[in-house]
């Protein structure tokens, strides 16, 4: 979850700025537009603004997405005399987690006038001072920055003195007022005039301050300190009210004029904040903790005035002495986030400097890594230094690091401070796709139409990019093999498998290719697995009918008269090109002319009858086998049988040369048939009577003359008669268990046909 939340940050920072009392609700930018989103977006991932600090000054619009003032901010109060004033703040977005940071610069207004620390100032002033002489006074103070600062001073009008205004090295500007003319106390005892000081805003505020300068009477001895410059020490964690210096100044005169009380000149506001001092014995204290790391040398102004209104002005010199109480830093110069799992040894992945604001043993640092891992530290330079591998990476076994660097300075105590490095692996292609299986089984019906799906083919590389990204391709087979290629296809990204076109189980019931996994590495590296498609078969094949045979309208089979129940009449045989249950056949009598009569096996196509075959049963019968498959749907044929009831097989012939089909006629049509040949017999009675009378004649005469020619009568037995069409041969319909035998003499049509026995193995 942190890995995803800080994918999802960012890192660029995004300035605005503000006036400083700005009222509340004013308008400070449009997120919405900045950050690329609209106001609904922002509404829906619930968008709010995180302070830096405890103060929240800034706050989302809920109905126009503007980020606006939520308080107003003085510039003076947040940030001082410091430029820029920066307000930071994190707007934060859900689903996902976004992060976006951005700061306010508050711009300084002129909102604060010159001010000085007393409104009436009193200079008191010899009448025996020289022309050109100058006097201090106190500044005023202007919280304001920039132009907006204080930039000069000037005075009303007088006979007396002039203003100069001078520049300290910190920027801070102070007056400094100079004796333009003799003072005579006795024409004029105290002069009187007002004192702008001026800032640069625009229009430009000023604050005034009376000037009363009261001419002393002379005295003519100024106090005179033992030093000039004082120069001493402080350690940085001295505790407020500790003795820095004591100052000290003598004065010659006498009573009142020698009278000496010490004072800091307000030149300069963080001396005023900083030191104190007696007025009376000239010990100057601390009034809050020192910091060697912001400011490291005080120059204060200390002034010694006497009871005749001389004074003398000495400098100190606060030098502050560090002590161990920063912790060193590391800096990072340049960083590879990313790095080649390639990477030889000694390969730079950071170069970094180490700080500590401290000096001396406290500012001497030394640096380490925490943790075993592949990266080592070099020293370049002075505080400077090189973060190298040192050894060979491997991105499958770890994909980041997290590598730590901890700097250690050498005070007393020892402070140390660390920084985390997030060092990312890229990777190279050094491993192939793995299939999850060595060989794929998939199953497709028979007649599937083309670009239907069989399956998906899956296979990983533990790369990543496009050194993982799999591509899927069917492998060329060998020449002369059959081509199963063409019968399906693999989708090179997703590694689906479809079919390309229907196929016959009959002709291929199954088939195998080799199927190839390639990266997209450079060079590619592959692997290879087997697809073994398996043809479902499907009900698409009718039976067919191996006997009787389909082509002829009906077949004849004989049944004597004297036959009992279950004589095997016939027997129906079919097969199916399908497999399995598509391919069990059933067989069951659909029509005959006497239903009772017959019966057929339901699995061995066998016709027997189901009673004893009686006089009053029809000499004709038309059995219509209907034979079934398992398949859904089934699919079926029909056999259709004649069966001539004879008495013995001397009238076979007979019974067989009549149609049977003739029977299936309309009984009209038999009728008419019937009428027609009556008539014609009426019609022609006389002319056949005679001509049977010479048909008679000459028949008698030509059988004389045959018997007298014929040979002895041949025996047919088994297999002989299975041209005629009869199916008594080891072809025929009947089993290998019943056979015939038959006396024929040629040329006769109607001789014995003599039904002899069944022959027994």
């Amino acid at each position: 979850i942190l890995v995803l939340c800080v994918s999802g940050m960012r890192a660029e920072t995004v300035r605005y700025s503000v006036p400083e009392e700005a009222g509340r609700g004013s308008f400070v930018a449009n997120i919405a537009k900045d950050l690329g989103l609209t106001g609904e977006e922002l509404l829906a991932r619930q968008a709010r603004v995180v302070p830096e600090g405890e103060k929240q000054y800034l706050q989302l619009n809920q109905h126009t997405e503007d980020l606006v003032v939520r308080e107003q901010m003085d510039r003076e109060k947040l940030c001082g005399q410091s430029e820029p004033c920066l307000v930071r703040f994190e707007v934060l977005l859900e689903s996902p987690l976004q992060s976006f940071r951005a700061e306010v610069r508050v711009t300084d207004i002129n909102d604060h006038a010159p001010m000085f620390l007393n409104k009436e100032i009193v200079l008191k002033i010899p009448e025996s001072a020289m022309p050109g002489t100058r006097f201090l006074l106190e500044s005023a103070h202007d919280p304001d920055v920039g132009n907006n600062s204080l930039q000069h001073y000037s005075i009303s009008s007088n006979d007396y003195f002039l203003v100069y205004t001078q520049r300290r090295s910190d920027g801070g500007r102070y007056a400094e007022l100079l004796l333009d003319r003799a003072l005579d106390r006795e024409q004029q005892a105290e002069v009187a005039f007002i004192i702008t000081a001026v800032d640069g805003g625009n229009p430009p505020r000023s604050g005034t301050a009376l000037i009363r300068v009261v001419v002393l009477d002379i005295n003519d001895n100024i106090p005179v300190f033992t030093q000039s410059l004082y120069k001493v020490s402080v350690m940085e964690n001295s505790s407020q009210d500790t003795l820095v210096v004591v100052v000290s100044a003598s004065d010659l005169d006498a009573g009142t004029n020698g009278e000496i009380v010490y004072s800091i000149v307000k030149n300069s506001e963080e001396n005023f904040e900083t030191f104190k001092i007696n007025p009376e014995t000239g010990q100057i204290r601390l009034k809050k903790a020192l910091d060697y790391e912001e400011t490291k040398t005080y120059e204060i102004d200390v002034q010694a005035l006497d009871g005749g209104g001389l004074s003398t002005h000495c400098k100190v010199e606060v030098q502050v002495k560090d002590v161990n109480d920063n912790a060193p830093e590391v800096i990072i110069t340049s960083l590879t986030s990313t790095l080649s799992e390639a990477a030889p040894p000694n390969t730079v992945v950071a170069l970094f400097n180490v700080r500590d604001r401290d000096s001396g043993d406290n500012g001497r640092t030394t640096c380490e890594l925490t943790g075993e891992q592949p990266f080592r530290i070099t020293l370049l330079a002075a505080d400077a230094y090189a973060l190298v591998t040192s050894e060979t990476l491997d991105r499958e076994q770890v994909e980041e690091y997290n590598v730590t660097v901890r700097a250690r300075d050498e005070g007393s105590p020892a402070l140390s401070a660390s920084k985390t490095l997030l060092v990312r692996l890229l990777d190279v292609n050094d491993n192939a796709p793995t299939f999850t299986q060595a060989i794929y089984t998939m199953v497709m019906s028979e007649n599937e139409p083309a670009g239907r799906s069989l399956g998906h083919l899956s296979a990983a590389d533990p790369d990543a990019g496009e050194n993982a990204r799999v591509r899927y391709s069917l492998v060329p087979p060998p020449t002369g093999t059959l081509a199963a290629a063409s019968f399906v296809s693999v989708d090179a990204e997703s590694g689906t498998v479809r079919s390309l076109r229907p196929l016959d189980y009959e002709k291929v019931p199954a088939f195998e290719v080799t199927v190839r996994a390639a990266d997209g590495g450079s060079p590619p590296l592959s692997a290879q697995a087997v697809l073994r498609v398996i043809v479902r078969d499907e009900n698409d094949n009718a039976p067919v009918l191996l006997h009787p045979p389909p082509d002829s309208s009906a077949a004849g089979e004989l049944v004597p008269r004297w036959a009992p129940s279950g004589y095997l009449v016939a027997k129906v045989v079919a097969v199916d090109a399908d497999a399995g249950q598509n391919a069990w056949l059933s067989y069951e009598l659909a029509k005959a002319t006497e239903p009772g009569l017959f019966r057929v096996g339901l699995h061995s196509g066998e016709v027997r009858t189901a009673r004893a075959v009686t006089e009053r049963d029809a000499a004709r019968q038309r059995l219509i086998v209907l034979v079934r498959d398992h398949g859904q749907p089934p699919r079926s044929a029909t056999a259709t049988l004649a069966v001539a009831l004879v008495d013995d097989f001397s009238d076979a012939f007979h019974q067989l040369g009549h149609d049977p089909a003739s029977g299936q006629q309309p009984q009209i049509a038999e009728e008419e048939m019937l009428t027609t040949y009556l008539i014609a017999s009426l019609c022609c009675v006389s002319s056949l009577f005679l001509l049977s009378v010479l048909v008679l004649t000459a028949n008698t005469l030509c059988k004389a003359r045959v018997r007298a020619e014929l040979p002895p009568p041949s025996c047919y037995a088994d297999g002989d008669f299975a041209s005629d069409g009869v199916g008594v041969g080891s072809t025929g319909t009947l089993s290998p268990a019943y056979r015939y035998e038959m006396c024929l003499t040629s040329g006769s049509g109607r001789s014995e046909f003599q039904f002899l026995k069944p022959i027994l193995p």
